[in-house]
């Protein structure tokens, strides 16, 4: 009986052999197109720059595609690129897993797929079962009963962990691996993945490098079962396995292989609209609606804002951190702040960049009313909470009344999706300050015409190498 590393081998190698289809390659282009945006985005970071000038040292031949960087070495571009890719928290999430696959998967693709010259629908079928075995095995850890992620509850970042085995799959397709080696590229790489959250909660830069690590993880174990390293075909499932170490014996194991090969997660992936922790954006929502019905921060005496009990230790403790953030970064994670920005910045798309930078984490108004918000658990959002992240805010006003709005569905997601034309007006606001309005539109087009390989990867690095 094959172990589940083993299924997992197998499928992608037929991947390999037969290609997806049309309609999965399409969905797959637009996950580039969102990575790169939000990646450029975040070249100008701290945190990336950091990252960017530790791979520039480092030896290795110099033939992958890397963003804001002269090509690396492939498994130093996949470290760079994911890292921009999470940088910014404007990833793509899976629910009701609550992963960020895209942006430890596509850099991994992308930075072997460019070494290799590989094919444009190569790259998109490899990045499309890459998020499939990250997601899958982040809902493995997803317990049902508790409504909530098994990794998350013991602090370990499933997107970095599963992220690091989906990356590596992502390579190993891309290398040509057969079965065996697709499977041991899997072993090795359980063995690399890495992330705890607290950075979440009281500070510090290291989760923006968490998918950049995966990446990097991933390319450097499809490297090594290339070269002849072998991984334990039961490290899924052992006692001494992934899913054991990770989450005990909380842990559903069907979820990895319900539905191989025929299922697919990407579809349903959640694009997100605002470049912040994604538990606070129906926050965000709900604040924009209550500012177009004519309430204004003047009007305020308090405000409460009803969350999923599990979201509160992102978004809302402590409350000291989270009504005076102490950065940009940490507004991100902020459901007091998110909903005070909202009611007095909107450039057309809602928040933005520039919302999140320092200065405006110290804008005096802003803080003024965040300070006046107060993050409650709901138990109309528990009811709904994993499957989407909603919010139910009350503004209590000076006149003696309140009101209440509710928005208790995601944009960005499958039951309210970003068209093309959403998801390219994010990506040009995202590149606006390196890339004028004709170069970004190439740059999508480009993408999307990888689907039917009338561009290519080279094509793309082309339009880039001066980002």
């Amino acid at each position: 009986m094959e172990t589940i590393a083993q299924q997992l081998g197998r499928v992608a190698f037929q991947i390999t052999q037969d290609g997806l289809s049309q309609e999965l390659r399409r969905e797959a282009s637009r996950r580039i197109l969102d990575v790169i945006g939000n990646s450029i985005a975040a070249t100008n970071q701290p945190a990336t720059q950091v990252v960017n000038n530790i791979v520039k040292s480092w030896a290795g031949p110099a033939d992958s595609f890397a963003i804001g960087a002269a090509k690396l070495p492939a498994s130093a571009a996949a470290l760079l690129n994911g890292t921009l890719a999470h940088a910014m928290d404007f990833d793509d999430t899976h629910l009701p897993s609550v992963l960020h696959p895209s942006a430890s998967v596509v850099p991994a693709a992308l930075a072997v797929g460019s070494k290799l010259g590989s094919k444009p629908t190569e790259v998109l079928d490899a990045i499309t079962f890459g998020i499939e075995v990250t997601c899958r095995l982040g809902m493995a850890g997803f317990d049902r009963k508790l409504g909530n992620s098994v990794f998350f509850e013991r602090g370990f970042h499933a997107t970095s962990i599963c992220g690091t085995l989906g990356s590596a799959v992502a390579a190993g397709m891309l290398m040509k691996l057969n079965a065996d080696e697709i499977t041991s590229a899997i072993g090795i790489s359980a063995s690399m993945g890495a992330g705890l959250l607290e950075a979440n909660r009281t500070g510090g830069t290291v989760k923006r490098m968490h998918c950049g690590w995966a990446a990097h993880g991933g390319v450097v174990a499809a490297e090594l079962a290339k070269g002849g390293l072998t991984g334990p075909p039961t490290v899924i499932e052992g006692r001494f396995g992934f899913m054991q170490a990770y989450c005990g014996d909380q842990v559903n194991l069907d979820e990895i292989t319900d539905g191989l090969g025929t299922s697919w997660v990407l579809p349903d992936l959640f694009f997100k609209p605002y470049p912040c922790n994604h538990f606070t954006h129906t926050g965000i929502d709900a604040a924009r609606a209550l500012k177009a019905k004519g309430v204004t921060p003047d009007q305020i005496v308090s405000i409460d804002l009803g969350v999923p009990s599990p979201v509160l230790r992102t978004i809302a403790e402590p409350r000291e951190s989270k009504i005076k953030p102490e950065s940009g970064y940490h507004a991100a994670f902020s459901g007091p702040f998110t909903v005070a920005a909202a009611f007095y910045r909107d450039n057309g798309l809602g928040l933005f960049h520039e919302d999140f930078e320092d200065e405006s984490a110290h804008d005096p108004e802003i803080l003024a009313l965040a300070a006046k918000v107060n993050v409650n658990a709901s138990a109309e959002c528990d009811a709904i909470f994993p499957f989407q992240f909603p919010a139910v805010l009350t503004a209590h006003l000076n006149n003696g009344t309140s009101v209440t709005e509710k928005v208790l569905v995601n944009r960005g997601g499958p039951q309210n999706p970003l068209t093309d034309d959403e998801l390219a007006l994010k990506f040009e606001s995202n590149v606006r300050a390196s890339l004028n309005q004709d170069k970004a539109r190439e740059v999508a087009h480009t993408i999307f015409d990888f689907a039917t390989n009338k561009t290519s990867l080279a094509d793309l690095a082309s339009l880039l190498e001066r980002v």
